[in-house]
């Protein structure tokens, strides 16, 4: 994504409980002379805040103008993560583009492959082993969540269901009594007019 040198740009990831959350990101800035994005922008640094839904500020750490943060969420739901860049210069003059690469994996571990290689077949199947486990893990500590979430709107969903079921009830009870009314009305008119 881009955005301006000055400027904040957050994203929300709706992530579960006691899920490690993982992001690697790499800045580059916008070249007026060659019209291109540079590969690297040096001295140019990225403030990363991650916020949980219950406001409190999971991580808020300056890194360089590439790098890798993580964190673990305590609550599950909508994490806000926001990121900034260092640039001291005025408005009026920090005028460039930045372009962020950003590759976020959450609940995920990866396999070091030069690791594995360098031991016996054995512990390459046992490494592999644990690493399946832990993907059921995530796998499962996700489904736990969805339907937590899922059981949420249903709820609200009979809630509203029931609230429309009464509203049309107590409506249906005005228009009868609206009814009633301008038929007695109605009624006690012609017999005082006498046309009855």
């Amino acid at each position: 994504f881009h955005i301006g040198e000055r400027e904040e740009k957050c994203i929300i990831e709706d992530i579960p409980s006691d899920t490690l959350v993982v992001g690697n990101y790499k800045v580059q800035r916008w070249d007026i002379h060659k019209h291109e994005f540079l590969e690297s922008a040096p001295g140019l640094g990225m403030f990363v805040t991650v916020t949980s839904p219950s406001g409190e500020v999971l991580l808020s750490k300056l890194y360089g103008p590439q790098g890798t943060f993580s964190f673990t969420s305590y609550l599950s739901g909508e994490h806000i993560i926001c990121f900034q860049s260092n640039s001291t210069r005025f408005a009026v003059i920090a005028g460039s583009k930045l372009r962020i690469h950003l590759d976020i994996r959450v609940g995920e571990h990866f396999l070091d492959e030069s690791a594995i290689q360098a031991k016996d077949k054995v512990n390459e199947v046992n490494v592999r082993l644990e690493h399946l486990i832990e993907q059921i893990h995530h796998v499962t500590k996700e489904q736990d969540y969805e339907r937590e979430r899922e059981e949420k709107f249903r709820k609200t969903s009979e809630e509203t269901n029931s609230n429309i079921l009464w509203w049309a009830i107590v409506q249906t009870l005005i228009l009868i009594s609206v009814g009633i009314w301008q038929i007695k009305s109605l009624r006690d008119f012609f017999i005082s007019k006498k046309l009855v």
